[in-house]
């Protein structure tokens, strides 16, 4: 696997993840249990966001003192490419959590564990997949390909099925877990079970906590193929991946309330998985500039976004009785 980074760089990356993770706890911890209010969730998307874009111009800081100008500043825009496809796709992990949340009734203060949770399992599950995948991809080439069919597959699967309601009655893994554990029907503060031993039972907030792990992998085998489209190396993918990841609590408390007014959201993000897609299937003919991939990918979400605030959703049909 080659990569431009060295042990230092990686583990300066760590340093820098640790700390924010550790920060983001203990805020989290003095602030205990409660409803995260819209300027709460912008100030800390702001952070997160603003923690990403400083990484990004610390390593082409640090890149032009060791190589040439142009070959940094490709690496820096692989990562602004990388970090905005993985922020965008994460999007629509956003709209699935909301509607876990919704279906299980959790409590507005006991979401945020859930989520913290969910993005450390997330950032240790990405981790193993991007350099198994690195890996496959510099002993086999070919991988490109399957990840890219792969990819245009499951944007055009997307596009079909965009605007529906999936129902969770009929979710395999759900029925699995409740037919299989022994669970309580009301939430226990912030516990995932009560009891100990074989009088253990499971909270609901442990089976959401179970749901969004299983949705996060299963958005991490869409999402990780996305960026070895723009970059093979490990560092870059996994940087972008992981900073993308670390304000996704944040993001949803911001996009919860407006999930419904950007209905063509998920147009927009079909149309990105379908571009990378191609563009893996031709890299060996053509290969789309990484200036060019960030504009198709900024382009496609604020047009689908600008479009959801112009064409209003279609009436959801009244229930029958």
């Amino acid at each position: 696997m080659e990569t431009i980074a060295t042990p230092l760089m990686w583990a300066v990356f760590a340093a820098f993840v640790i700390a924010a993770l550790a920060v983001d706890l203990l805020v989290l911890r003095q602030n205990g249990p409660h409803k995260v209010s819209t300027r709460e969730a912008l100030v800390w998307s702001a952070c997160w966001i603003a923690l990403a874009m400083a990484f990004n111009v610390g390593l082409w800081w640090y890149l032009q003192g060791r190589m040439p100008d142009a070959e940094a500043e490709r690496i820096g825009l692989e990562f602004l490419t990388g970090y905005l496809v993985e922020k965008a796709l994460a999007v629509d992990n956003i709209f699935v959590f909301l509607m876990l949340f919704t279906y299980f009734g959790v409590p507005a203060q006991s979401q945020q564990r859930v989520l913290i949770l969910g993005i450390l399992g997330a950032i240790a599950l990405r981790a193993v997949l991007i350099f198994v995948g690195a890996a496959l991809i510099a002993q086999f080439h070919w991988v490109l390909y399957f990840f890219g069919a792969f990819l245009l597959l499951t944007g055009a699967k997307m596009l079909w099925v965009a605007g529906q309601e999936p129902d969770m009655d009929k979710n395999p893994i759900l029925r699995w877990i409740t037919g299989h554990l022994p669970l309580v029907r009301r939430y226990h503060g912030e516990a995932l079970w009560i009891g100990q031993g074989k009088r253990r039972k499971y909270t609901p907030l442990f089976v959401v906590l179970i749901m969004i792990a299983v949705t996060d992998v299963i958005f991490a085998v869409d999402s990780i193929p996305a960026i070895f489209a723009i970059t093979t190396d490990p560092f870059i993918v996994l940087t972008s991946n992981v900073f993308a990841v670390l304000g996704l609590r944040a993001l949803y408390f911001l996009l919860a309330g407006m999930a419904e007014k950007f209905h063509l959201l998920a147009y927009g993000l079909a149309s990105v998985l379908i571009f990378i897609g191609a563009k893996m299937l031709i890299v060996d003919f053509y290969k789309i500039p990484v200036v060019v991939s960030l504009g198709v990918v900024a382009a496609a979400l604020a047009l689908s976004m600008l479009l959801s605030l112009v064409i209003r959703p279609k009436p959801k049909p009244a229930l029958a009785g």
